[in-house]
């Protein structure tokens, strides 16, 4: 891990100096968001928007790094092609540890990795299951809604690798009246430890690293402050195998920043950072606007050294 813990020598004053600015003023041609959703999880756009959003904020990389499911890098990647721009292939893996949902980023993956594709395939199974569920506890709350309307009101087909995600279900509450935007539903309904809120048995961190590194990408932990337990967050990287901290995210405060940037320093981990842009709902973007949050591009080298690629 020498190298990467020299990258966060050199990275350090930089980041520093980007938490005490306003970071939409640190875009620019060197710049790549590292987390974005597509319509293939629970985004809002086509893989092929993202792209052409990432090109004109002026990006010169964007990672596509949807919910369990390479199903949008295809796309994407022709996409890269058709506007100039580098796209990284990733997944954003569901995970449980200490009681909470923790998920995992993976940068490079393969995406047609038959052992990796069937064990997402799996991951998406258990999604559904615990969609069902949430239903089924929302209609005991009295929210007269089905699953089958959640899926009407995408307004498109789902392809077979494409899935259901907490913001769909989100979208039907809000047009039931049961919620007034999608930060209301999770609030009342789908968050952690909310009326409705579901977490079925998953896979641990640990095991998501092996099968990223196993389908020859890079293992990131997303979004250490949102988990609110910096002993789990510790634990979690001392257990795993991973090769990044995601540092900079939508959510995180700068002081969250600042703790991240120590932790990765002190467990040797690339710092990674993105917007976990999704579109917007209701008129409202949900965690951060493309480009919102950036990396350096250098940052796309040293996860692909720490690849199989």
């Amino acid at each position: 891990m020498k190298l990467a813990v020299e990258v966060i020598e050199m990275e350090n004053e930089t980041r520093l100096d980007q938490l005490k600015g306003d970071r939409s003023e640190n875009i620019d041609a060197s710049r790549c968001d590292l987390h974005t959703h597509t319509q293939a999880s629970d985004g809002m756009q086509p893989p092929e928007e993202n792209v052409r959003l990432a090109k004109e904020k002026g990006l010169i990389a964007v990672a596509i790094t949807d919910h369990d499911t390479v199903a949008g890098v295809k796309e994407a990647l022709e996409a890269g092609e058709k506007y100039g721009i580098t796209v990284v292939p990733g997944v954003e893996i569901s995970t449980r540890a200490g009681g909470k949902d923790i998920h995992v980023l993976g940068y490079y993956v393969d995406p047609a990795n038959d052992l990796f594709l069937s064990r997402l395939e799996g991951l998406r199974e258990t999604r559904a299951l615990r969609n069902e569920a949430i239903i089924s506890k929302l209609r005991g709350l009295g929210i007269k809604i089905t699953l089958e309307a959640v899926v009407a009101g995408i307004g498109r087909e789902l392809k077979p690798d494409e899935s259901i995600g907490r913001p769909h279900i989100a979208d039907e509450l809000v047009r039931l009246g049961a919620a007034t935007d999608m930060r209301d539903a999770f609030n009342k309904y789908l968050a952690e430890s909310a009326a409705a809120y579901v977490s079925p048995p998953r896979i641990t961190p640990e095991e998501a690293c092996n099968w990223i590194i196993e389908a020859g990408g890079s293992p990131v932990l997303a979004h250490p402050g949102l988990y609110g337990d910096d002993q789990l967050v510790r634990g979690i990287l001392e257990r795993g195998t991973f090769k990044g901290i995601e540092v900079y995210h939508s959510d995180h405060k700068p002081a969250d920043s600042e703790r991240y940037l120590t932790m990765a320093e002190e467990y040797s981990l690339i710092i990674t950072g993105g917007s976990d842009f999704h579109g917007a709902r209701q008129g409202v973007v949900f965690h951060g606007d493309i480009g919102s949050v950036t990396v350096p591009f250098h940052v796309l080298d040293q996860l692909k050294k720490l690849a199989d690629v």
